[in-house]
């Protein structure tokens, strides 16, 4: 059972990402304040859920929710200032955007940097235990489907509609094929170093 809030006298949003493991392709972060006595049975981290029930939970926590915002930083800026600093970033953007100043942040996962002087707390596993969170990882699963699905459009010898341009196998013999993108991250390992000998 998702809790609905960590304080019930704050304003809070919550933050989360998707994207941060991909091999290409912008991250993407969302952060969601909710009602106080927002419900809703389906609602749990958007990797518990199915493609179905994300897109059926995201119309309605977009029209439910006091605030929403979705941002990205893309695979360029990901290579300069690295993933994590990049996750950060993407969250500031979101929250940023959010047309209610938050009082508290709700931050999925174990680090955060400070953003604006707006308290935080960071909850690992949290998209399984809050629901602003969980909604913000709906929304930034969903978000960034959308958007892999697009550049698929164009590069479809990746397969990047069904691996999300994580690092599958058919992903990778597919870099090892066609060489990379401008939305691979040339930062990250895009093929495993060779570690048997070849005879």
């Amino acid at each position: 059972m998702l809790k609905k809030y960590l304080d019930k006298k704050l304003i809070e949003a919550g933050c989360d990402e998707a994207g941060r493991g991909c091999l290409a392709g912008s991250v993407f972060a969302a952060a969601v304040i909710l009602h106080k006595n927002f419900k809703n049975k389906l609602l749990d981290d958007s990797k518990k859920l199915t493609d179905k029930q994300r897109k059926e939970l995201r119309p309605i926590i977009e029209s439910e929710a006091i605030a929403f915002a979705v941002a990205q930083v893309s695979a360029e800026e990901i290579d300069k200032i690295n993933i994590l600093n990049a996750s950060f970033l993407a969250m500031h953007r979101a929250i940023d955007q959010l047309k209610t100043v938050p009082e508290s942040l709700l931050i999925d996962g174990n680090r955060f940097k400070k953003h604006k002087n707006i308290p935080h707390q960071c909850i690992v596993k949290g998209d399984g235990k809050y629901m602003s969170i969980a909604a913000a990882s709906i929304l930034a699963k969903t978000y960034r489907d959308d958007y892999v699905d697009e550049l698929h459009e164009l590069f479809p010898e990746y397969d990047w509609i069904h691996n999300k341009t994580y690092g599958t196998l058919k992903h990778r013999e597919a870099i090892r094929n066609h060489g990379i993108t401008i939305h691979h991250r040339k930062s990250f390992t895009l093929l495993p170093k060779q570690t048997e000998l070849d005879f």
